[in-house]
């Protein structure tokens, strides 16, 4: 399994917009083949910055998603919101305890 995790600072006038993209979005992504978990984040001592993290069957399941038409519509529409550049991680489960 693998485990994306992606930090997006945006301008804090772009935030609404943002979070109402994600919310018309996000069952799109979450029922991408091979997206097992899919979740948003928000710092707490700063809440311009925002995580999503989520879990993916394989690695090649996530590139096709990077690949899809989905995504490169969600990223060029969010991508225009950012105060920074964003940072991703693509990492594998070690251990998990519930």
């Amino acid at each position: 399994m693998i485990v994306r995790l992606v930090k997006l600072r945006f301008r804090e006038s772009e935030i609404p917009a943002f979070l109402s993209n994600f919310e018309k979005v996000k069952e799109k992504i979450r029922a991408s083949n091979g997206c097992l978990y899919l979740e948003l984040l928000r710092g707490e001592d700063d809440p311009c910055i925002f995580f999503t993290h989520s879990h993916w069957i394989s690695d090649e399941a996530l590139q096709n998603y990077r690949n899809s038409e989905l995504f490169k519509g969600i990223w060029a529409e969010t991508k225009t919101k950012f105060s920074a550049k964003p940072e991703a991680w693509t990492t594998s489960s070690l251990e998990k305890l519930s």
